[in-house]
């Protein structure tokens, strides 16, 4: 019996520090979603700060520009955005399912350890990939290589568009998330207003340089979407762990309390009996 209880205290032990490891994960998790959620503003600030530039730099071109990037085709990659560890339940793989037909792994830019370690058992072997940093100020120098390495393929003519997928929120729940990249859609720019601004370089060499950092600014801001995405479901996972572990605390606790009783109550008897075979001596 004394065997039992000190198996029962043992398994009790270990589950209560399963569970302040679970807490620790959780708290870590939502400390860094808050925090990349935080930053998405800021980085919508700084690309509309460039799409108005652009505006202003075209002014009156920019409905021909609108009409070149509304027509635009050519062969398509693909920038998605994976989980970069484990423990965020099914994330990666609903990211993975919701390209279909268009994965093509020549054109697949795959950002994420763990999307990597998932698509590799699917026998994917993407054309680029790159791991996701472990907290959201590196983003922006994750972002810098991402652009390099999609204009080194436009470059050399592999691709010629680019299509950004992502985990993002709706209605605080999880969704996928499908955004055109490359071209540019100058649709989306807002409505030149004034005169043209005093320019020093050609308009083409301006352009392509703020469409440069309005690309870095999406890519960025994808990024923290995913980066928010994947600790808000390793949050979750964490959650529905810590309701498992409190569940299996509360049955070896009643466990414990029983055999506990059994032991007492066996001591008595085994008194009474003692005491009853010295009353009969």
């Amino acid at each position: 019996m004394t065997a039992r209880l000190a198996e029962i205290s043992a398994r009790i032990t270990g589950i209560r520090q399963l569970g302040a490891v679970v807490n620790a994960m959780k708290g870590i998790a939502a400390a860094r979603a808050h925090v990349a959620r935080s930053q998405v503003e800021a980085v919508d600030s700084y690309a509309t700060t460039i799409a108005t530039a652009m505006a202003r730099a075209l002014g009156p071109d920019i409905t021909t520009s609108q009409e070149a990037s509304a027509t635009g085709s050519g062969k398509l990659g693909l920038l998605v955005f994976c989980a970069e560890q484990g423990f965020a339940g099914a994330f990666t793989e609903h990211v993975i399912d919701s390209i279909g037909e268009d994965l093509d792994p020549d054109t697949l830019f795959l950002i994420g350890t763990r999307g990597i370690a998932i698509a590799a058992t699917r026998g994917i072997v993407p054309a680029w990939t790159a791991a996701i940093p472990s907290h959201s100020p590196g983003i922006p120098k994750l972002a810098h290589r991402i652009t390099k390495a999609i204009f080194d393929k436009v470059g050399s003519h592999q691709i010629d568009r680019l299509d950004v997928i992502f985990t993002g929120s709706n209605l605080g729940r999880p969704a996928i998330v499908r955004q055109s990249l490359f071209p540019i859609d100058m649709s989306h720019l807002p409505a030149a207003r004034g005169d043209l601004p005093l320019m020093q370089i050609p308009l083409e060499g301006l352009i392509d340089s703020l469409g440069r950092e309005y690309l870095h600014a999406l890519i960025c801001k994808a990024a923290l979407h995913a980066f928010a995405a994947e600790n808000e479901a390793r949050m979750e996972a964490m959650s529905a762990a810590g309701s498992q572990i409190g569940r299996e605390l509360e049955t070896f606790q009643a466990m414990l309390r029983q055999v506990r009783q059994e032991d007492i109550t066996a001591e008595i008897i085994e008194l009474g009996a003692g005491a009853k075979n010295a009353l009969d001596m």
